[in-house]
């Protein structure tokens, strides 16, 4: 493998000017630069990023922690992030947590020790967990009280208003909501933004309706199972993302529930194949690709000012309703 010292010995110029000239600093003429940089191509010099990382305290490299890759919605964050890597010549260490918060912090605490420059995750646990934390840090979706730190996100709240406003508006009354354990912050943002809908209509939210499952079709599927075997009258379903949304749609195939007539189901996200034909789900899109890359960007802003004194960036992204087939018309209709 070539090295400095071999350019050096090949032009006989010092060690000090080759590594001048190859990271654009002063003190070297334009011709030995010239010269120094035609001789390391042409000898197939490759920069040793680690080396290069520990004196300049830069490693290039960001840690990103997601707690499942199989649900689109956080490969689609993931896809905005490289790629806002790849615009930055930034490499990524991505890990998989699969909803463990054991396995998250042990993940967190390699890629502090891998020195990466900042890391973006999406937490299975407490966010307190990482109050103390002083690397540059981007947690989606939850945010400390005591750690003012930079964010983006996207509206919880407005897309939780959304969702109810339009089964609502579809002449829907009688609402069941299927959170999703894993995420409790995000699950009842969402549902504080559908009880300022039902409030507006003078409808109080029941309790009774709301249930824990999890963010998949299964857990969709036999958290509906749950409430409609309740007794309680119900007549629309508000999944916290798509995968419940399609394990309800699943559960009213089996037992000839016809939708939207009969029960109207709404989902959260617009993943991929939310809008495929055969599914059509009604659902709230969330900008993902666009929060993946401002995740990176804002990170990386605050990577390269190392400022303790700059004002914290919050950036906040709304959703939109998609709707589709499994809603009835707006009023009923």
């Amino acid at each position: 493998m070539i090295t400095i010292k071999d350019v050096a010995k090949e032009l006989g110029v010092s060690y000090s000017s080759i590594s001048r000239a190859l990271n654009g600093k002063e003190g070297v003429s334009k011709a030995t630069r010239d010269k120094i940089l035609e001789a390391a191509e042409r000898m197939g010099y490759q920069p040793n990023d680690l080396a290069r990382g520990l004196v300049n305290k830069i490693s290039n490299t960001v840690g990103v922690i997601v707690p499942d890759i199989n649900n689109p919605f956080f490969g689609e964050i993931v896809a905005g992030i490289i790629d806002a890597s790849n615009e930055n010549e930034y490499n990524i260490f991505l890990c998989v947590s699969g909803w463990n918060p054991k396995i998250e912090k042990e993940y967190f605490n390699t890629l502090l020790k891998k020195r990466v420059d900042g890391i973006i995750l999406k937490s299975a646990g407490k966010n307190e967990d990482y109050d103390e934390i002083k690397s540059p840090l981007m947690i989606i979706e939850r945010y400390s009280k005591k750690r003012d730190n930079n964010s983006v996100e996207v509206d919880n709240e407005l897309g939780g208003y959304l969702a109810t406003k339009h089964l609502l508006d579809c002449g829907y009354r009688n609402l069941a909501f299927i959170l999703g354990k894993e995420d409790y912050f995000a699950s009842h943002r969402r549902l504080r933004g559908a009880e300022k809908a039902l409030k507006e209509k003078g409808i109080p939210l029941n309790m009774d309706l709301v249930i824990e499952g999890n963010f998949s079709i299964e857990g969709g599927r036999n958290a509906a199972k749950k409430l409609f075997e309740s007794g309680h009258p119900i007549d629309a379903v508000f999944g916290m993302n798509d995968l419940i949304g399609m394990g309800v749609l699943e559960y009213c195939d089996e037992c000839k529930i016809n939708v939207p007539e009969k029960v109207g189901v709404i989902g959260y996200d617009n993943i991929s194949y939310a809008g495929l034909p055969q599914i059509q789900l009604t659902t709230v899109h969330q900008p993902k690709y666009e929060l993946g890359k401002m995740l990176f960007e804002t990170l990386l802003e605050e990577i390269r000012q190392k400022d303790s004194t700059r004002p914290t960036k919050k950036i906040i992204l709304n959703p939109e309703l998609k709707i589709r087939k499994t809603t009835r018309s707006k009023n009923g209709k």
